[in-house]
């Protein structure tokens, strides 16, 4: 597909069926059982913080502070709660994506696979996979260095007056970008693609991509259907590659 602009939403609905199909469905096992502990173990902490944050907010905020959050506090809270849900979900994403970079690979590779009816070929062997690992990290230390200083300009937009109105909708917005770099990546790295081409590639369509994240980012925020969020993601994110962005990259592959 060649069109320029194009809805990447239905590609994460698309990945759910992808992960139960066989030949696909063994090697969600270990991203799925990454991901479950390390989302189950952000649930639990932040569901114990929230109360306590709430009670220190009012514990140290100036009194017209407090009066404010009384009158708008139907629209603040839920807000900072999406905004908290956001962030601290990212974070605990961010590590099980580092945890599970290797794998989540090999079920890029063996949904590309299905996706292209070449059967015959084998998935990289878990030992070429191991003699990879400092790239595939390296490769994740790139998004995280891509992320960071990004991340702090969009946090420091809380802090202007009048700019700070809409800097929640900003952070939602980059959080699905990222979400859509996150997992795009995985097919992309898969086929050699250097991270920069990767980036140059999303921007020159960025609505697929973004529709993409923003679901990732969506269901990441809802309790036990996040926990299934990485594997379907990986998955959704190799179709879309696989329908926009594969034929180029396949010749990077053929040419290394």
């Amino acid at each position: 597909m060649d069109q320029s602009h194009f809805s990447g939403v239905q590609y994460f609905s698309k990945g759910w069926s992808l992960i139960k199909l066989k030949g696909v469905r063994h090697f969600v096992i270990l991203p799925l059982t990454i991901n479950l502990i390390l989302l189950t173990t952000a649930s639990i902490w932040l569901f114990n913080q929230l109360l306590i944050w709430k009670d220190e907010f009012y514990n140290w905020s100036w009194g017209w502070v407090q009066t404010f959050i009384d009158w708008f506090g139907w629209l603040i809270w839920p807000l900072l709660l999406i905004l908290v849900f956001i962030a601290v979900f990212y974070f605990f994403a961010m590590i099980a994506n580092w945890l599970a970079a290797p794998f989540n690979g090999l079920l890029s590779e063996a949904v590309e696979r299905h996706l292209s009816g070449n059967f015959s070929e084998q998935n990289t062997p878990f030992s070429e996979v191991i003699k990879d690992l400092p790239r595939i990290l390296g490769r994740e230390w790139a998004k995280l260095k891509y992320w960071i200083p990004r991340a702090l300009i969009c946090l420091l937009l809380f802090l202007i007056p009048v700019v700070n109105l809409i800097a929640p909708i900003i952070w939602i917005v980059f959080s699905a970008w990222m979400m859509a770099i996150q997992y795009v990546d995985y097919p992309m790295d898969n086929h050699k693609v250097p991270f920069q081409t990767m980036l140059d590639k999303l921007k020159a369509r960025k609505m697929g991509p973004l529709g993409f994240g923003g679901m990732v980012t969506l269901f990441t925020m809802i309790p036990v259907v996040n926990l299934l969020v990485m594997p379907v993601a990986v998955a959704g994110a190799t179709a879309l590659w696989f329908d926009h962005y594969r034929e180029k990259d396949a010749m990077v592959k053929t040419a290394e």
